[in-house]
């Protein structure tokens, strides 16, 4: 039996959900991957035995998109989250006061440079946010060197950093959810961790306790499920991790690389299946969009059905 394309129509007042089902009713191209993967993601919300993991690499934070990533922390969306040392220093800038700015993408770097702002695309950030980030790091050096593993190092930060403001380092602490990043060094907290290693040594951080024990929490668990926002050290951490324990029975990736040219940040989800990183019976949604425009509709969408 042949599905017909129902056209989208739109409404006075509709909600995001409404939207998204208008989105299902059409059901192709980009418009039914967004609605295929709300479908999907409410599901691992509503499978009381999916442990759901989330890679997370870009911008986001610069993009705005902090709050909706700390909401489905706090919400218990988000089981185990991984990410890049670049969204963890633009959420840690942000915790101790800093800010992002609106500014343009055509603009004269060189101008930038000498007023000291650094420019991600046309998110503007002041500089100074790596003083307050070394003074940070000087002042609390001591108790962070009692980390042995990058979690337990994340947490502390978590722990450490003001009540005041929001921050995604503080829900993963205080809600106690594991926080990975194995590509922690290629940061701003990175430099941050070495600068004050060159005066006091102490800190020792054992990355392969960080992967013993991601594997295990996708070991242990009765089903899995995997979001991917973006690509790269995030997602393929998660995936090897499906790969050596249970593959994935759910999977959304949200990614504006396209798989052609070889790369994990848009190889196809379904190329996983090869690995055993994707159960050959799972659920998957690949949504190619710029995840600043993704998430927010996926995630609103979820939001109204749960």
């Amino acid at each position: 039996m042949k599905t017909i394309v129902k056209h989208i129509s739109i409404n006075k007042g509709m909600t995001v959900n409404e939207l998204v089902n208008q989105m299902s009713n059409s059901g192709v191209f980009g418009a039914g991957r967004i609605s295929k993967a709300v479908d999907i993601f409410e599901s691992m919300a509503k499978d009381k035995n999916c442990m759901v993991f989330l890679g997370q690499a870009g911008a986001m934070v610069p993009g705005g998109m902090k709050n909706i990533l700390i909401d489905m922390l706090k919400n218990k969306y988000i089981d185990v989250f991984v990410t890049t040392g670049a969204t963890l220093t633009h959420d840690m800038a942000e915790s101790i006061g800093y800010k992002h700015f609106r500014g343009l993408s055509d603009i004269d770097d060189s101008k930038l440079n000498k007023k000291k702002i650094v420019r991600i695309y046309d998110s503007f950030m002041p500089n100074e946010v790596y003083i307050g980030m070394e003074n940070f790091f000087k002042e609390h050096f001591d108790e962070l060197s009692k980390a042995k593993t990058t979690k337990e190092f994340l947490w502390l930060v978590g722990k450490l950093l003001p009540n005041n403001q929001s921050s995604i380092l503080k829900t993963a602490y205080q809600n106690k959810i594991p926080i990975f990043c194995p590509a922690l060094s290629d940061s701003g907290i990175g430099l941050m961790i070495w600068g004050q290693s060159l005066r006091k040594k102490g800190l020792n951080l054992n990355i392969f306790d960080d992967l013993n024990e991601i594997i295990n929490l996708s070991w242990s668990s009765k089903k899995t499920g995997v979001i991917y926002i973006g690509g790269g050290v995030p997602k393929n951490y998660i995936q090897q991790a499906m790969q050596f324990s249970k593959s994935a029975d759910y999977a959304i990736q949200i990614s504006t690389d396209i798989p052609f040219f070889g790369g994990s940040s848009g190889a196809d989800l379904r190329e996983g299946i090869s690995w055993g990183k994707l159960n050959k019976n799972a659920e998957y949604a690949n949504v190619i969009c710029d995840a600043t425009i993704a998430l927010p509709l996926i995630y609103a969408a979820l939001k109204e059905r749960i």
